[in-house]
């Protein structure tokens, strides 16, 4: 595997650079190795893959779980969505996303075909943005899967630009690597096409303009590629591809009916690049060496110093801080330009970083580090662990429900052990105006939908006036508490999740028989803890959802 790989090159001296951080190189072996397994693999496992001693692995598996990269559960170590900031970062300072999913965006919605944005990766292609349509024959690439060049549309346009070392890496890696096991996002693939096909196919590309993947990732997948060209340097920055089934159209028809529409997309993209002003930067982490001094100090000998702060250097680069020097590196994560050097080397050996004339840029393959699994999480997956750390504190159950039409839904939940508990289940409705859940929700929005408003306990509000009321104070104190409206002896408090542009999109509560705690014993002693679970929701939410929308369900 890609962590073996890394392993053997630590393993011969002469192919590491001698300033390199040998605990940095092996704490990007065992986030490769969780992310070529699908984001949980347990310490044992991470052990076998990557031939570390079982007590480095654990070593560095608490430094990850410490800077919030990995969660310890049980048995198994879990990427979590915090360490998407890494991607992040790439992907903030290539911009490409940020000034042109809009307009992919749009075109899967116009052809009602999947549409994606790749860039080159060595002798790869690796996918930046993903525009997918449901149907039950669906794409199942993610943000950051890498395929092999010559299986894809992108490959023969972005090896029109190879050099002919790029062209020798390339056949190189076809002798050593026949299936291309490599490449965990395709399928094993016996290399049945001869080197000069994929030449060709190169050779016609830089001809055309465009080109084809006729069924070459797998059987009933076609597709049709343009590059966009950098306004100032006139290379591809990026190549836009419009994807589908056999089903639907051969790649010749593929070809004939969508090329037009994709020109025209192409030509808006390098236009919106070419007007795009230059970017002002984004806030710069702070603190950080301090952080990682004061996390030593802390965990002795269990936190590797070296590979927190490794792993710190990434985050310096982002929107408006693409190329940075050795200096910037330093004043922007606060770390000693000896540490940030070394840093640097590091990552440009492993091949994560580029130097060109003492000016460092991030490459795609950064998004190799926990990028693809973690970008398909959705709310509950991200809530799930934070519901079950506040229904430890609080010894009750904890939920987190969306608003669909005129109920809540519940899609997270973890309950407590009890004699007597609240017996809900993932996907029970329940009416939103006779909730906390569904009132916190209700509250954010401007002009909230009532229906026939029907008394469940003697309780209930039915009055619409008292309920505007009620959600105009639920609005100003950020928190919805309710006693025995849906069900006799029930209470429970809630507090809203937001979205990274601020709305509100669900709600996190905890549910009790009124026997066990008072209305002012549940502010008291459970808004603190239920606030502080929706915040760090949120925090991931932010993360997960910087560059693409993060499911609901």
């Amino acid at each position: 595997m890609a962590a073996n790989r890394t392993l053997d090159a630590l393993a011969d001296a002469s192919a590491v650079p001698a300033e390199a951080v040998t605990p940095l190189i092996r704490g990007i072996a065992v986030l490769r190795e969780l992310t070529e397994a699908g984001g949980t693999v347990s310490p044992s496992g991470l052990e076998r893959a990557t031939g570390l001693a079982r007590s480095t692995v654990d070593r560095i598996t608490a430094t990850l779980a410490r800077m919030g990269y990995v969660r310890l559960d049980g048995r198994d170590a879990i990427l979590t969505p915090r360490l998407m900031e890494l991607g992040n970062a790439y992907l903030s300072a290539l911009r490409l996303p940020a000034l042109l999913d809009a307009r992919a965006d749009a075109l899967a919605d116009e052809l009602d075909e999947s549409v994606s944005l790749a860039v080159a990766d060595r002798d790869g292609i690796r996918f930046i943005h993903q525009a997918t349509r449901r149907r039950a024959m669906s794409l199942s690439f993610r943000i950051g899967d890498l395929l092999p060049a010559e299986r894809t549309a992108p490959g023969p346009l972005f090896a029109t630009e190879w050099t002919a070392r790029e062209w020798r890496a390339w056949r190189a890696r076809r002798s050593t690597d026949p299936r291309d096991r490599g490449f965990p996002a395709v399928p094993p693939h016996e290399h049945t096409d001869r080197e000069a096909d994929f030449e060709r196919r190169a050779a016609q590309a830089a001809t055309d303009g465009w080109a084809l993947d006729d069924e070459l990732i797998e059987p009933g997948l076609v597709a049709v590629s343009m590059p966009v060209r950098d306004p100032r340097t006139g290379r591809i920055a990026c190549a836009v591809s419009v994807v589908s089934h056999t089903s639907r159209h051969t790649a010749a028809a593929l070809r004939d009916t969508l090329l037009p529409r994709l020109r025209a997309a192409v030509a808006d993209m390098q236009e919106e690049l070419r007007t795009a002003p230059a970017p002002a930067p984004g806030a710069a982490p702070s603190g950080l060496a301090t952080w990682t001094g004061a996390s030593k100090q802390e965990l002795g000998r269990e936190f590797i110093e070296s590979l927190a702060r490794g792993l710190t250097v990434l985050t310096a680069f982002g929107e408006g801080r693409a190329a940075l020097t050795l200096t910037e590196v330093a004043q922007t994560t606060g770390l000693a330009r000896a540490t940030a050097r070394r840093a640097l080397i590091t990552y440009e050996h492993l091949g994560y970083i580029t130097a060109e004339d003492r000016v460092f840029r991030l490459t795609p393959r950064v998004l190799n580090l926990g990028y693809p699994p973690l970008s398909r999480v959705a709310l509950p997956g991200i809530a799930t662990p934070h519901l079950a750390e506040l229904s430890a504190h609080v010894h009750e159950s904890a939920s987190l429900a969306i608003l669909t039409g005129d109920e809540i839904q519940y899609t997270a939940r973890v309950a407590t052990s009890r004699i007597m508990s609240v017996n809900i289940t993932i996907g029970t409705r329940l009416p939103a105006y006779a909730t906390s859940m569904g009132r916190v929700i209700l509250a954010g929005r401007p002009a909230p939908h009532f229906p026939e408003l029907r008394p469940l306990t003697r309780h209930t509000r039915t009055d619409p006036d008292a309920l505007r009321a009620e959600l105009d104070r639920i609005r100003t104190d950020g928190y919805a508490l309710v006693d025995g409206e849906l069900e006799e002896g029930l209470r429970s408090i809630a507090v809203p999740v937001r979205e990274r542009g601020g709305q509100i999109v669900a709600a996190v509560n905890v549910a009790l028989h009124s026997s066990r705690r008072t209305a002012e014993e549940c502010v008291h002693d459970i808004l603190p803890a239920l606030r502080t679970a929706a915040d760090r929701i949120e925090a991931d939410v932010r993360i997960a959802g910087r560059f693409r929308p993060v499911p609901l369900t």
